[in-house]
């Protein structure tokens, strides 16, 4: 079963950027996507940013213009770049991989706080 390695988290002031790294211990290239999610207090998990085996990049409209989501397939790593940070962006975030099966897989999480 595939392992997802996460890391980047912290706690960062308002306006700040974090980057996070997943590293998944199988090849990229075996996903049909690669996401984030993201889970606040009390809040179900929601869809931060999702970036296709092609590419294709989605993200929620609360992120839209501050967050970026890439992959280096050298690395075998997926990114996301969150620029901008508001209160309100703060939650433990997933890495997600989805097979070409439908099947997926969770990382373990990692707790980004944005406070004064």
């Amino acid at each position: 079963q595939v392992q997802l390695v996460e890391s980047g988290g912290g706690l960062v002031q308002p306006g700040g950027s974090l980057r996070l790294t997943c590293v998944p211990s199988e090849s990229i290239f075996n996903f049909a996507a690669m996401g984030w999610y993201r889970q606040a207090p009390g809040k179900q998990r929601e869809l931060a940013a999702i970036i296709t085996i092609g590419g294709s990049t989605t993200y929620t409209d609360v992120v839209k213009g501050r967050f970026t989501i890439s992959r280096d397939n050298a690395k075998n790593t997926v990114y996301l770049q969150m620029n901008s940070l508001k209160p309100e962006d703060t939650a433990v975030y997933y890495c997600n991989v989805r097979y070409f099966n439908g099947g997926s897989r969770w990382g373990q999480g990692t707790q980004v706080t944005v406070s004064s």
